[in-house]
């Protein structure tokens, strides 16, 4: 299960944020525990542990006392808001730049990008 290069509580904590973000994961949703998360993916529960807690520093989960950890208030929105702003910053962002570099004008990109929602709901609707 956790066979990527990055260490495995990194892989934990992405595989809850894409349950979030998913919406297989609600709001205040019971989440395994770090023992039950250890027993399940036969992992150490110290793994596990670091992968929740660094989700808690990030308000993707927090702990309510003796009973667990919980999906946050308004987590999913907040995953949405980092998604987005990383797609800007690292996908459009250089994209603009090169094509500023090759000369593609602005009213060129956007023409293009209409036409390609256009060409994707035309697909879709076929489907």
């Amino acid at each position: 299960m956790f066979d990527g290069p990055e260490p495995i509580y990194v892989q934990i904590a992405q595989m809850i944020r894409a349950q979030v973000l998913a919406g297989e994961l609600k709001e205040e949703e019971q989440v395994m525990s770090t023992t039950q998360f250890a027993t399940t993916f036969r992992i150490n529960p110290a793994t596990a542990q670091k992968a929740f807690a660094g989700l808690v520093e990030e308000g993707v989960l927090y702990k309510r006392r003796g009973l667990g950890m919980f999906v946050a208030p308004k987590a999913r929105e907040r995953l949405l808001d980092d998604h987005r702003n990383r797609y800007f910053e690292e996908v459009l962002a250089p994209a603009l730049q090169e094509a500023d570099v090759l000369g593609i004008s602005t009213d060129e990109v956007v023409a293009y990008v209409l036409g390609a929602v256009g060409r994707r709901k035309h697909t879709t609707e076929e489907s």
